[in-house]
């Protein structure tokens, strides 16, 4: 394992300590490890080629994103849950199949429709098609949650009065939190991180982070260039980093849902 980490982790390292360097001083040989700190770079991805508004675009469209499917994904998860028809069975296979498809046999079927209906490159565009693309893998998440909670939950709830929207939402939804926080942030990550359909339905100004990074290291440009795409790079990992800390009780404690059932 240590060995694998420090085979793993060595390029962002390095990535990490070169984006604060000239790109004189960054490829230098030897390696400089003491060369001076400078933040140039970020300066220069931020400010002057406009980087704050490729990552107010990926909010946007992450933050929906995530929203969406977290919602339809409750709510289809724990209707399969608790469903015992064959039906559901092969509504599960058929989102798994939709969801093994590759990224580009699905984008192909997409933008001819788009560009008919003339809604290219706009936030809507995007949030509906990482949605289809992503929710089957948030409902047989959360479906596997929700499986682990027993039935008796639910129907005590109704006894004491509760409908079944209301025995789903104050007794079911509390104990699942640390599940749904899990697969919220799995949703977040797959739509933070996706380059093909971003990079091929969005252009200009309306581009994510990821797709904007593809022009800094998909064009033959000078070694500064590429230091500001190291920044960009580098930028784009952080918000990584701090969410995946800022909630890993929830994602272990969710990860290890209906292990024990109570």
């Amino acid at each position: 394992m240590a060995v694998w980490f420090a085979v793993a982790t060595f390029p962002f390292l390095w990535m990490f300590l070169i984006s604060f360097r000239k790109a004189v001083d960054a490829f230098a040989t030897p390696p400089k490890l003491f060369a001076p700190f400078t933040f140039d770079n970020f300066h220069h991805v931020w400010v002057e080629d406009a980087f704050w508004h490729f990552a107010i675009n990926t909010t946007i469209v992450t933050a929906a994103t995530m929203a969406v499917s977290l919602t339809i994904g409750c709510l289809a998860g724990y209707a399969l849950a608790r469903y015992e028809g064959k039906l559901g069975f092969w509504l599960l296979i058929a989102a798994l199949v939709f969801r093994a498809m590759p990224h580009v046999v699905l984008l192909t079927a997409y933008r001819p429709a788009f560009f008919e209906l003339g809604i290219w490159s706009r936030y809507e565009t995007l949030i509906v098609v990482l949605v289809a693309i992503n929710q089957p893998f948030t409902i047989w998440m959360l479906r596997a949650f929700f499986m682990g909670i027993p039935r008796d939950m639910d129907e005590a709830a109704m006894v004491d009065g509760c409908s079944r929207w209301g025995a789903f939402r104050r007794v079911v939804v509390p104990v699942m939190w640390p599940g749904i926080v899990t697969a919220g942030l799995f949703s977040f990550l797959l739509a933070y991180n996706d380059f093909i359909i971003s990079s091929q339905l969005m252009n200009g100004d309306m581009t994510t982070m990821t797709a904007a990074l593809g022009n800094y290291m998909g064009q033959k440009q000078s070694v500064t260039r590429l230091m500001h795409g190291v920044a960009g790079a580098v930028s784009v990992t952080i918000p990584i980093i701090i969410l995946v800390y800022a909630f890993q009780k929830h994602i272990v404690s969710g990860l290890t849902a209906g292990a024990v059932k109570g």
